[in-house]
């Protein structure tokens, strides 16, 4: 991993366990719809697949944020689904729906699928990106690199496309829980490549991002969103020493608490249906949080957005704290707002 100045990056700092009297902020899909240069460079890509895999294109989509609105971290343009693409399984987006993928249900199915080690010939694009974005951002913001958590991934590759409760990943889980965790198994060995792929390549933090983890069970949640955690976190600092990992267990709930000793991530990500002075007392105990403003916020803007913003940044005030959303920006935000949220973030700079 390339030297970085530490004491430059708030974000670095935040994450090794320092209070800072602002908080470092950056936001989750920051790159994105609601930007009308996004846009732009999305037509002239084509579609949101090339746009991935275009170094050049997908480094602008990166920087446009940081260029508008300084954020202390720029997060690599991607998407979790192109490591099941790397793994041989079909991927497409469908226009105002989302992406849709050829299902792992069956060993038939599971059979056709690639091993590991054959994942980079996809994804070598994606790691020129890191590389250029390792060569062109500010000194002081802090490059992010992510995948999805295997729960999640696996949840898209058992359905072919997003559901509103996991329910063929949790039909799978329970009819045939030996297949299950042998994708399971898969999607983490590969995301451990993938990811420690990204640091070689420069960047300087990880994300987790397990979007569906509020949905598992019970002893489910420890097997299926903890322990995969645990594995590549660990792995990744064995081969990465030093190297901080932001896990998001999304709509964990109670089971936020915990969850960093747990796994051995730096941070935890929060969204925004537990509230900040509970989460500074139950999770942010254990080192630094990151969140938790709800996007509808950037939507909606008004005074709404900055006493919630204040209220966040007082009630976590106390310990290490990124600021961000607690789930990504959504297309209808208005750029604005993002600004006014990190107007009231600095105000005490």
């Amino acid at each position: 991993m390339p030297q970085t100045d530490t004491q430059s990056k708030t974000i670095l700092r935040s994450l090794a366990g320092e209070t800072l009297p602002v908080p470092p902020i950056w936001m989750m899909r920051q790159a994105g719809r609601y930007l009308p240069e996004y846009k732009a460079t999305r037509a002239q890509a084509g579609d949101f697949l090339s746009l991935c895999y275009n170094p050049d294109l997908a480094t602008e989509v990166t920087l446009q944020p940081i260029r508008r609105y300084g954020f202390d971290a720029a997060i690599l343009f991607a998407d979790i689904l192109l490591v099941p693409q790397a793994l041989g399984a079909d991927l497409w987006f469908v226009t105002g729906e989302g992406p849709r993928l050829s299902t792992v249900t069956t060993q038939a199915d599971f059979d056709k699928l690639r091993p590991v080690g054959d994942i980079h010939e996809t994804l070598n694009p994606i790691y020129q990106t890191v590389r250029n974005l390792t060569a062109a951002l500010p000194r002081e913001t802090t490059l992010i690199g992510f995948a999805g958590a295997p729960w999640t991934v696996a949840t898209y590759m058992i359905a072919g496309q997003g559901t509103k409760d996991q329910g063929p990943a949790h039909l799978l889980r329970t009819q045939d829980n030996a297949l299950f965790e042998k994708l399971l198994d898969l999607i983490t060995k590969a995301t451990i490549e993938y990811m420690s792929a990204q640091i070689a390549a420069g960047a300087e933090v990880m994300k987790i991002f397990d979007s569906w983890a509020g949905s598992l069970p019970g002893d489910a949640f420890e097997k299926y969103a903890v322990a995969p955690a645990r594995e590549i976190t660990q792995e990744l600092k064995k081969r990465h020493p030093g190297i901080p990992i932001i896990g998001f267990p999304r709509e964990a709930g109670d089971k936020y608490i915990g969850f960093a000793k747990a796994t051995g991530v730096d941070c935890v990500a929060l969204d925004n249906s537990v509230s900040a002075d509970w989460a500074a007392q139950n999770v942010q105990v254990d080192g630094c949080v990151q969140g938790n403003l709800a996007s509808s916020h950037m939507v909606t803007g008004g005074q709404a957005l900055v006493d919630d913003t204040r209220q966040i940044v007082k009630a976590f005030s106390k310990g290490p704290h990124i600021f961000n959303l607690g789930h990504g920006i959504t297309p209808d935000a208005d750029p604005d707002n993002v600004q006014r949220m990190i107007d009231t973030v600095r105000e005490g700079e």
